[in-house]
């Protein structure tokens, strides 16, 4: 199965520009989590999908230095960029990942890719935030093409069009719908910030990085887990913004019949 990741990245935050260009371990961190996606197996490519802005042209500069692939839409319809971004591939899924993600685990990715994969007659989308248990900062997000372009073509709110998925997980009497849980029970979405949107995210993230990257490039989630009971200081960096995160949906609910299988546990 062809599945292209497409990771959305601009320059542009408002609460944080340039957030994706800070430096750690000789890197920008979104080098850095490029990096760590490339390492996940279930994913045939991965394609940088930034903006017209010329702002942005340093995100270009930086897929040409690295030899990533990428391509220019839309800044605010995320939706058409991503969907403009893959049209012409012989692709059958995208996953979906932002590039606020430095520490996002590619073991998550293929657990969570491997679902729509091994499920993906019974499933349009699956992801692992709908509900969400994995410390925030891991989002993964699997469409099927055919799913993407509905959605393309028939979104209308502006919230639908700016975050490309809404319209898919709004609407679960038209898609089929998948999420994987963390198989070890916990949940650790609001009391683990991984994510970057505010500056002492970035400290955080930095700390992380300088502390086990030296020694172990492949780290997953279990090693930064690891680091912060050792470290405890290093996890209050950032943790005033615990819980707050943009795709938490109080109209979401799963269906019944077992919830026709969208809740799997890995």
């Amino acid at each position: 199965m062809n599945i292209i990741a497409v990771v959305q990245a601009r320059t542009g935050s408002i609460r944080f520009p340039g957030k994706i260009l800070k430096p750690a371990c000789g890197k920008t961190l979104f080098e850095l989590q490029i990096e760590r996606m490339q390492k996940a197996e279930t994913l045939s490519d991965i394609i940088i999908a930034t903006t017209l802005n010329s702002k942005d042209d340093k995100i270009v500069d930086i897929c040409l230095t690295n030899g990533y692939r990428f391509h220019r839409g839309s800044e605010q319809d995320l939706l058409d960029r991503h969907y403009q971004a893959v049209k012409n591939e012989n692709v059958d899924a995208i996953v979906k990942i932002p590039s606020d993600c430095p520490l996002i685990d590619p073991e998550i990715i293929d657990k969570v890719v491997n679902v729509y994969i091994n499920y993906h007659q019974k499933f349009d989308y699956v992801s692992n935030l709908h509900p969400p248990t994995y410390p925030d900062g891991n989002d993964v997000e699997v469409i099927s093409l055919s799913a993407l372009e509905t959605a393309w073509n028939s979104a209308e709110m502006d919230f639908q069009r700016e975050h490309t998925t809404p319209y898919i997980w709004d609407n679960p009497d038209l898609f089929k719908i998948g999420n994987v849980t963390w198989e070890t029970g916990l949940n650790y979405s609001e009391s683990h910030r991984f994510t970057l949107d505010f500056a002492e995210d970035y400290l955080f993230i930095k700390s992380v990085f300088e502390e086990i990257y030296p020694v172990n490039p492949s780290f997953n989630i279990s090693d930064i887990l690891n680091l912060l009971a050792q470290k405890p200081r290093i996890k209050k960096i950032n943790e005033i913004y615990n819980g707050q995160f943009w795709y938490k949906s109080n109209q979401y609910k799963f269906n019944t019949m077992d919830e026709m299988l969208n809740n799997v546990i890995l």
